[in-house]
C-alpha cells in the first residue's frame, strides 16, 4: 500500500494533522456520524467514573495501534493483515488491562469483560484498515487520538447525565442537595437502565447532526 507523501517535511501540528485531532470530535464523530461503538457506549456509562477510565482506555490502544500497524505496514501481508491487526490490539488492551487492575481495581471490576472487548470495537478495527496502513507513523497517531477522543467524548457525556439525573451523583459523589430530595425530587431510575443510554445517544446523534447538517450526510 502507499504513502501519502509531500515533497517537503510536514510540521507536526499543522493545519492538516490539527484536522486529525478535531475532526472525529466533530463533523466526523465516530459515534454521532457513522454510528460505530455503540455496544460499550449502552453498557458501562452508569457511571462517569467508568466512563472516563473507558475513554481513556480506548485513547491509549487505538492511538498507540494505530502508530504500531503504520509502522509495521510495509512488513504486513495482506493476506493476514486483520490477524496482525488483532494481535496488536489485543496486546494493548492486555497491558491496559493490567494497569487498571493495578492502579484502579475497583472501576476494573465495574469495567468487568467491556476492557476485553475494546479489542473487537469497529471504530478501531475501522481506522487501522482505513489510515493506519496507507499512511505514515505521526499522522495515522493523531488519527487514532482524535477518533478514540470523539469517541470518548459521546461515553463522558452519556456517562455525565444518566450518573446525575440516575443516580443524583457524579464521580460517585452526591451533587444534588438533600434539600431537593426532601421537597420532593426523586432520581429517575429509568436513567441507569440500558435503554436509557441508547436514548442519549440518540439525542446526542441528533443534537450533533442539527448543528451540522451543512457538513453531515443524514440522508
Amino acid at each position: 500500500m502507499s504513502d501519502n507523501t509531500n515533497t517537503q517535511k510536514e510540521p507536526l501540528l499543522s493545519a492538516k494533522n490539527r484536522k486529525l485531532l478535531s475532526n472525529p470530535l466533530g463533523q466526523d464523530n465516530p459515534i454521532t456520524v457513522q454510528v460505530l461503538g455503540i455496544c460499550s457506549v449502552l453498557a458501562i456509562t452508569v457511571q462517569l467514573r467508568t466512563s472516563l477510565v473507558m475513554a481513556i482506555s480506548v485513547v491509549a490502544v487505538m492511538g498507540l495501534a494505530n502508530l504500531i500497524i503504520s509502522l509495521l505496514r510495509h512488513g504486513i501481508p495482506p493476506r493476514i493483515r486483520i490477524i496482525v491487526q488483532l494481535t496488536v490490539i489485543a496486546a494493548l488492551v492486555i497491558l491496559v488491562d493490567q494497569v487498571l487492575k493495578a492502579f484502579v481495581y475497583d472501576v476494573s471490576r465495574q469495567l468487568s469483560v467491556f476492557v476485553g472487548l475494546i479489542i473487537t470495537n469497529c471504530i478501531i478495527m475501522g481506522r487501522l484498515e482505513a489510515y493506519a496502513l496507507n499512511n505514515k507513523p505521526w499522522p495515522s497517531f493523531l488519527d487514532g487520538i482524535g477518533n478514540a477522543a470523539g469517541y470518548g467524548w459521546v461515553l463522558l457525556t452519556v456517562g455525565f447525565f444518566r450518573e446525575l439525573l440516575g443516580s443524583g451523583t457524579l464521580m460517585g459523589y452526591q451533587v444534588i442537595p438533600n434539600f431537593a430530595y426532601q421537597m420532593g425530587y426523586e432520581n429517575n431510575g429509568f436513567m441507569i437502565l440500558p435503554p436509557m443510554a441508547l436514548i442519549t445517544v440518540g439525542v446526542i446523534i441528533w443534537v450533533h447532526r442539527h448543528r451540522n447538517r451543512d457538513l453531515v450526510d443524514v440522508s
